[in-house]
């Protein structure tokens, strides 16, 4: 088994970039430029305004507000 498995939410991220065709970055200023900031909140802006699936949106939202913790 690989040892550099990627865990937790940035696993959902190659997947991410190749389904939506954007990379992770552009995705990661969006949720921090949004005015929301409450975690569901961004999960179900990112599902209604650029239609991400539900896990998708979650990792996302997870990674990019833990980064300021």
């Amino acid at each position: 088994m690989a040892e550099n498995v990627v865990k937790g939410p940035a696993g959902y991220f190659p997947s991410i970039e190749k389904k939506y065709g954007h990379p992770i970055s552009e995705w990661q200023e969006l949720v921090r430029s949004s005015p929301l900031t409450k975690h569901m909140e961004l999960v179900a802006w990112l599902k209604a305004e650029h239609g991400l699936g539900h896990g998708h949106a979650n990792a996302l939202v997870a990674h990019t507000l833990a980064e300021g913790k």
